[in-house]
């Protein structure tokens, strides 16, 4: 089972911030918005990058590199640095591939881009793997996982205390229990938990602005929101000393890890007790292979994982299925909870009364809809 090609799918799906779940059969596609005035974070168009690999005997495997802006650095790093060195491998032999390419590419940095197209083909390979074997890859892990999983409803940032009650209202009306804000300013971030009411749960993810004692205070205005976590608090974020401190002081629990790359910064946050939470991110840590070193170090150290997954593709796929076969009855999935023109399982994937299922068939169980996404490829 020989790599005989690699291919790269950009996309660029428009979307509204909001909370529809999931593709409707009678929507139409609506232009896409400006970001909320004084919002940080995306534009009004989710870019991603997908990745399809084809054996020699015709199997094919999806992955998902985290791209948003950096989605054609993440295509390039496919097609001229990782592609070269898979193209006539062995499929079956993972590990192995994945150490001799991350070592090869070892000059261009141990995260970021490269490690991101990385993981998209390194997923690609899981999916074959599952696919060769006629085994869901939770299965093919050694787990036995029920139908579905919890997941929490992720919201795009609105900066802005009348849409933010709108979009907590919309995922409680869409089944969801535990929903996590965007968003940097306490009085935004209060009209989200008024909105909510006093029994879902809230999170907050503020994207690395604070110095630690800027955190401090901040955290202070934020108790009595009674958030179940405080995400990525403090620049920069490999200030894992840092957030060990304000973990001791502040008194909400931390969480991070999006931004974390390799198994021994993994550890090495982990080590300082700088979170009760951590976030690997399929499609940035380096796929499937990577993601499964995370859940036995993080279960020694007593923390529990909680993927990163603000995308819809492979990479959500992968941190379903890696957290069904090695999770804890404790682990979330993450559903962004956006209004997108186009969904890339259509409705195959769609969670419902705060649970997203598991998918049963052979590899990531669903493949990318690509005659559904056709006109959002971008060249």
């Amino acid at each position: 089972m020989i790599i005989a090609r690699i291919e790269t799918f950009p996309l660029r799906i428009p979307f509204r911030s909001g909370a529809r779940n999931g593709p409707s059969p009678t929507a139409l596609p609506t232009p896409p918005s400006q970001p909320a005035p004084g919002a940080t974070g995306h534009p009004p168009a989710v870019d991603s990058l997908l990745v399809r690999v084809t054996t020699d005997d015709g199997i094919e495997g999806w992955g998902e590199a985290f791209g948003f802006e950096a989605t054609s650095l993440a295509r390039r790093a496919v097609l001229e640095l990782i592609a070269p060195l898979c193209v006539g491998r062995d499929a079956a032999r993972i590990g192995a591939l994945m150490r001799d390419v991350q070592q090869r590419l070892q000059v261009f940095g141990r995260g970021g881009i490269v490690l991101h197209a990385l993981s998209a083909v390194d997923t690609a390979l899981w999916d074959i793997a599952g696919k060769a074997a006629g085994l869901p890859l939770h299965r093919l892990l050694g787990g036995a996982a029920g139908a579905d999983l919890p997941c929490y409803a992720s919201l795009d940032p609105y900066g802005d205390a009348a849409r933010v009650r709108e979009g907590v209202a919309g995922a409680v009306a869409a089944g969801f229990g535990i929903v996590k804000l965007h968003e940097r300013e306490v009085p935004v971030v209060r009209a989200a938990r008024e909105a909510a009411g006093p029994d879902v749960t809230l999170m907050l993810d503020v994207n690395c602005p604070w110095s630690v004692s800027q955190a401090r205070a901040r955290a202070a205005e934020l108790r009595d929101a009674r958030l179940a976590w405080l995400e990525e608090p403090v620049w920069p974020p490999e200030d894992y000393g840092g957030l060990a401190r304000l973990r001791s002081a502040c008194g909400i629990p931390l969480a991070a890890g999006e931004n974390v790359a390799t198994l021994l910064d993994f550890d090495r946050l982990m080590a300082a007790g700088a979170v009760d939470f951590v976030q690997p991110s399929p499609a940035k840590i380096g796929g499937v292979t990577e993601l499964c070193k995370v859940f036995p170090v993080a279960a020694a150290r007593g923390v529990t994982v909680m993927p990163h997954t603000f995308y819809h593709g492979p990479g959500l796929l992968a941190a379903i299925h890696v957290t069904a076969a090695l999770g804890t009855a404790e682990s979330l999935i993450e559903w962004r909870l956006s209004d997108l023109d186009a969904w890339v399982y259509g409705k195959a994937l769609v969670p419902e009364a705060g649970r997203i299922p598991v998918p049963q068939g052979p590899g990531l169980g669903i493949d990318p809809d690509l005659a559904a996404l056709r006109s959002y490829l971008r060249s």
